[in-house]
């Protein structure tokens, strides 16, 4: 019986990190759409959501058919309840993708600038390797990279105060520029927003290692 529990263990974990790989997918054709000003992949980007929404509730099933079968130890238990808690927040994160891909559809043709467009390209590059370095912690249970994720979320945070910063000022310079920048001011939040999803996903792979709650968020805004 134990065998079995740890087969459907495995394949949940497994199905865990599809799920993550798949979401980190989604920011790349999302901003790529918003940077390319590509209205197909954006409309693309979107009707795609609707499979992350099936992976996340097809692993909820799974995880609660696991604990109400299988009755887990302690240390099972957590690392099902990891799964639900951080399968909702890359939920969150597609849905944050395809915010960015709306922006895409409602600014093309605008004035754009070229320099904040690379930025958030960069603070794409920033999100997406914060979230490969999570599901690498999360495969290999190394609560150690959280100092490393917390580091880049503050990166993050400091590249969306400057896009923030210079985005404002383009709208003071040119009214014409408005709308397009208005549209930079969303499309870093999302992202600024998709680092914070990330770290809570990191706390709770510590709680997996550990048993205990800590609050990565705190320790970034100390620094």
């Amino acid at each position: 019986m134990r065998g079995i529990f740890e087969d459907e263990l495995r394949r949940l974990l497994g199905r865990f990190t599809e799920m993550g790989i798949n979401v980190s997918e989604q920011i790349y054709r999302g901003t790529k759409s918003f940077i390319d000003h590509d209205r197909e992949l954006a409309t693309q980007v979107i009707e795609d959501d609707t499979n992350i929404n099936d992976e996340e509730i097809k692993l909820e099933d799974q995880a609660l058919n696991l604990m109400a079968l299988q009755q887990p130890v302690a240390t099972d238990f957590r690392q099902v309840i990891v799964v639900l808690k951080s399968s909702s927040e890359l939920e969150r994160i597609s849905d944050h993708a395809v915010g960015i891909a709306k922006e895409s559809i409602r600014l093309k043709g605008k004035l754009r600038d070229a320099k904040i467009e690379e930025e958030i390209a960069d603070m794409t590059n920033m999100v997406r390797s914060m979230l490969d370095l999570t599901l690498d912690a999360f495969v290999k249970k190394d609560s150690k990279l959280a100092d490393e994720v917390v580091n880049l979320n503050k990166q993050i945070d400091d590249r969306y105060r400057k896009i923030r910063q210079e985005s404002l000022d383009n709208m003071k310079t040119d009214s014409k520029m408005v709308s397009g920048n208005t549209g930079y001011l969303m499309v870093a939040s999302y992202l600024e927003r998709i680092g914070d999803h990330i770290t809570n996903v990191v706390e709770w792979i510590i709680y997996n290692e550990t048993g205990k709650i800590v609050e990565l968020s705190s320790e970034l805004d100390s620094q």
